[in-house]
């Protein structure tokens, strides 16, 4: 069905990078374009005709959202085609001279919410909670050898000791200066195939070894624009991190996929212009997720979940992910629910 509100609309529709579907009286997707297929992860054909609840899904505070002229929702989570519910920005308005009809358009929102000033207040309460004990406790250890040591005590055992929490300071102090490494990563074009192999190699080698790693890869995905080293260690970061979550779970379970996403494009931090970002890699687990209310702020440092966690791996993945000029998200997907964190990059120059 075509629309002819102005010559050309149809086309105007299907040129728009951001998602949009044009809405009859009756709620029915009469068009949508290019990006909104790519987005909700339906064809045209299939959209056409049918009622926009079944592709687009709020919650039911939102079910009078037709009753204004227009409607606009802003980082709120909704259910979208295929994908189950993200968060993401809505605008719903009228079409002049159709009464009825409307133009719906959505975004999703990977960078998730700016962080807040109580963000920022915990990172800092959690940096001076895990430097107090991880440092207090080895300097403890180290006190009482040095102690036993003047008494005359067994030297080699003691000294072994003092070797390594002084090594544990070290390897803390280490992780920390990750994150003032300002250096610019040396970005080129890879394939990220190989890579992702490596990865599953060394986790099913180790941390891993007992979990199911599956593979859900797009063939005709081209070379990302990365530095090798930096993505590796982010993937492993997340891949640990997706085994770590399902201890105790039942269904354990590990999904690598690979997509690409035509029209998507972020800015990698607040004042940085957006840049297509079409290559998107994610790690998929069956485990319980985060706990609800550290979702938000899992990327900021010293945020965990974990009754032994730092907070230090999901930012230093963030910070990586950011010196490659992309982003990583997460969320909580589809049914039943599974932890999904993606990773958004840009595509190498040929």
């Amino acid at each position: 069905m075509s629309l002819q509100v102005l010559p050309g609309f149809d086309e105007l529709v299907a040129a728009m990078p951001v998602a949009m579907l044009v809405v009859d009286p009756g709620g029915r997707i009469v068009l949508a374009n290019a990006a909104s297929e790519a987005l909700l992860n339906f064809s045209e054909r299939a959209m056409t005709g049918q009622d926009i609840d079944a592709f687009v899904r709020f919650d039911q505070g939102f079910a009078d959202r037709r009753k204004g002229r227009t409607f606009a929702a802003y980082d709120v989570e909704i259910g979208l085609g295929r994908i189950g519910r993200v968060r993401a920005d809505l605008v719903e308005c009228d079409i002049p001279e159709r009464p009825g009809w409307t133009i719906v358009t959505l975004r999703t929102t990977p960078g998730g919410r700016a962080p807040d000033r109580r963000a920022s207040a915990r990172a800092a309460i959690g940096a001076a909670a895990m430097l107090a004990h991880e440092i207090k406790n080895p300097l403890s250890g180290i006190r009482g050898a040095a102690q036993l040591l003047g008494d005359g005590g067994g030297a080699s055992t003691l000294t072994s000791l003092i070797t390594t929490e002084v090594d544990r300071i070290a390897a803390l102090i280490d992780r920390m200066q990750d994150f003032t490494d300002t250096r610019p990563l040396r970005l080129e074009g890879r394939n990220v195939y190989p890579l992702l192999d490596h990865v599953r190699e060394v986790a099913r080698a180790g941390f891993a070894r007992d979990v199911p790693i599956d593979e859900r890869f797009d063939p005709s995905l081209p070379p990302a624009l990365v530095d090798a080293d930096a993505l590796t260690q982010v993937l492993l970061n997340l891949v640990k991190n997706a085994a770590e979550a399902l201890d105790g779970v039942e269904d354990r379970r590990i999904l690598l996929a690979t997509a690409y996403r035509h029209g998507m494009a972020a800015s990698a931090a607040p004042g940085l212009p957006r840049l297509p970002l079409p290559i998107e890699i994610s790690v998929i687990d069956s485990g319980p997720g985060a706990p609800a209310d550290i979702a938000d702020d899992l990327f900021e440092p010293f945020v965990s979940g974990k009754a032994e966690g730092r907070g230090l791996g999901l930012p230093l993945v963030a910070k990586l992910v950011r010196d490659m000029g992309g982003i990583v998200t997460y969320a909580r997907e589809g049914e039943p629910r599974r932890t999904v964190f993606r990773v958004l990059l840009q595509r190498a120059k040929t």
